[in-house]
């Protein structure tokens, strides 16, 4: 019965061993063929050097439209996110600490040993129970060993080892001997260890710090579109600006050839022109430098699409539809909500958050160490001894010479192996193993630092939940801000119109001089162009409330998966 039960057990222990652990996460990060599948020897004695191979820009032709780019906000938000090489490095980091839950469960992983070795040993002897002048021994052992912590936290061995030794000695009664064994053995820790989230504590914090690069890199993400989009903005007022110099080149041409008829007709003194020439030249230089503005902040919106890297459409001309005048909308916003959103949502502060998880595994951790070592050990083995047996009559003869062999008796290896399984000599041990560090200075040490290190992360927390209310209420003020000074710019605007035209009239009247005149056309170009200043602003500013509420991701449609 006895024999029975330990049979059942070394079979079932077996069948465990050949288990994987419970703990799949990992299995679908970066597969790892099973032992003796076909791919198992391709993928570890013949894994190949991976391949990199950049792909270029996609979905550029989408937008594409009579030799032209025409993009939405959206659109370019669209080709922005899958082609970014900013956006796609930040997207291949967080491959490692994904890695690194895969590197976590590695503690569960079985190792396997298996060793053979020959070893020749002649011997010169000086006693005369050596058996032989000089001893000629060969051992050839063999050992196979595996090991496994199972997620219980029992540590558990399971070893197979046989051997072959030969000898010229003229005692020995098997020769060559064969010896066969198998031994189970286990180690159960009952105090220290004996938490499976303590036991877990690397595949804990790998996750948890996997949580914490995703936020980091949803706040990246966040910052980076914030570029991307302003890339945008610039380029919209950089053209709206152009227009606006443009209309006033165009003005003071209209002023330039009417002050060179009149100076023709001589109703204009000859002193008086220049300073029709001087606004001119001065609009002018004002429009070449606006398209010079224009062009280079349209490179930097091809380097945030990656059409840069597309030879047949780096040189198309960009069209942006969205229009530079804000909306209307003037709806107050309720700061504390925004704040508490923030609050909520903002990535950054999830990622200070996650560092509490890390804290308190850390913590648990430490705590456990402080334990005291108390193991349940145990092991069980079986063995056999077999090989051709040398009977003698006598071991000496009369005259002190070694006893003849009288008998050969068959045998070899295939006796030592029933007789193991046969359990007819087994070796059962076991016991209990306590280690009480009389004062642990290191584990002590380990515990306050967590204790800090957690306090240290909370008031960090609050530091950055002043700053995030700070923020979001300055990005509200601004974004009012700059709906006034939008309302007011178009009342500027549209003052400046009606002033050009009515100094227009005037001068044609003859109730002004043309320096009147000319002065009114500056104010109009001025007040048009800090129309669109303002404007733009009002959408970064705006843009800039997303960023510090973190719902930029939310109200651009973009999903982090």
């Amino acid at each position: 019965m006895f024999r029975t039960f330990c049979s059942l057990v070394l079979v079932l222990t077996t069948l465990a061993a050949q288990q994987p652990n419970r703990f799949q996460d990992s299995e679908a990060l970066s597969p790892y063929p099973k032992f003796a599948s076909k791919d198992y020897v391709r993928t570890i004695f013949r894994r190949q050097a991976p391949k990199f191979e950049l792909a270029g820009p996609v979905k550029l032709n989408d937008y594409v439209s009579g030799g032209k780019l025409e993009l939405s906000l959206k659109a370019y938000l669209e080709l922005v996110l899958n082609n970014s090489t900013d956006i796609q490095i930040q997207r291949l980091i967080l491959e490692t600490p994904k890695n690194a839950i895969q590197r976590a469960f590695s503690i569960f992983d079985p190792q396997f040993v298996g060793r053979f070795a020959s070893t020749r040993t002649n011997t010169v002897t000086t006693d005369a129970l050596a058996g032989a002048a000089t001893l000629s021994n060969l051992s050839q052992p063999l050992s196979l060993n595996w090991s496994q912590l199972a997620p219980t936290g029992t540590q558990y061995t399971i070893g197979y080892s046989a051997s072959k030794n030969s000898t010229n000695s003229a005692f020995a009664n098997l020769n060559p001997a064969y010896a066969s064994n198998f031994n189970l053995g286990f180690t159960q820790p009952l105090l220290r260890g004996r938490d499976l989230n303590v036991l877990r504590t690397p595949i804990l914090l790998a996750k948890s710090r996997l949580r914490a690069t995703e936020y980091s890199f949803e706040d990246q993400l966040q910052q980076l579109l914030t570029n991307a989009e302003n890339a945008y903005w610039d380029v919209i007022g950089a053209r709206e600006n152009l227009k606006v110099q443009e209309q006033a080149l165009a003005l003071a041409d209209t002023s330039l050839k009417r002050a060179q008829r009149e100076l023709e007709l001589g109703a204009l003194p000859a002193l008086e022109i220049y300073q029709p020439q001087a606004v001119y030249a001065r609009a002018e230089i004002l429009v070449t430098q606006a398209r010079y503005r224009l062009a280079q902040t349209e490179d930097a919106l091809r380097r945030q699409m990656g059409i840069d890297l597309d030879p047949g459409l780096r040189n198309l001309p960009i069209v942006l539809t969205e229009s530079v005048l804000p909306p209307t909308d003037n709806k107050p916003f309720d700061k504390e909500a925004l704040v508490s959103d923030a609050l909520r949502v903002r990535p950054d502060l999830m990622n200070a958050r996650q560092a509490l998880d890390i804290d308190d595994i850390n913590l648990r951790a430490s705590s456990d160490a402080l334990r005291p070592d108390f193991q349940l050990f145990g092991n069980y083995s079986i063995q056999g001894r077999g090989g051709p047996t040398l009977r003698r009559t006598t071991i000496f003869n009369p005259d002190g010479t070694t006893s003849p062999v009288a008998q050969v008796l068959p045998g070899g290896f295939p006796d030592a192996f029933s007789q193991m399984w046969g359990f007819n000599y087994p070796i059962i041990g076991g016991g209990i193993q306590l280690r009480l560090p009389i004062k642990d200075r290191n584990a002590s040490a380990n515990y306050a630092d967590a204790v800090v290190t957690k306090r240290l992360d909370q008031l960090r927390i609050r530091n950055i939940e002043q700053n995030v209310r700070l923020d979001v209420l300055n990005a509200v003020n601004q974004v009012e801000n700059s709906r006034a000074s939008v309302d007011l710019a178009k009342i500027a605007a549209d003052l400046a119109q009606k002033r050009v035209e009515a100094d227009q009239k005037r001068y044609e009247l003859g109730t002004i001089t043309l320096f009147f005149l000319l002065d009114s056309q500056n104010a109009l170009t001025q007040a048009q162009s800090d129309l669109v200043t303002q404007s733009v602003q009002y959408r970064r500013n705006l843009l800039n409330l997303y960023r510090r509420t973190g719902t930029l991701l939310t109200e651009r449609g973009i999903s982090t998966n």
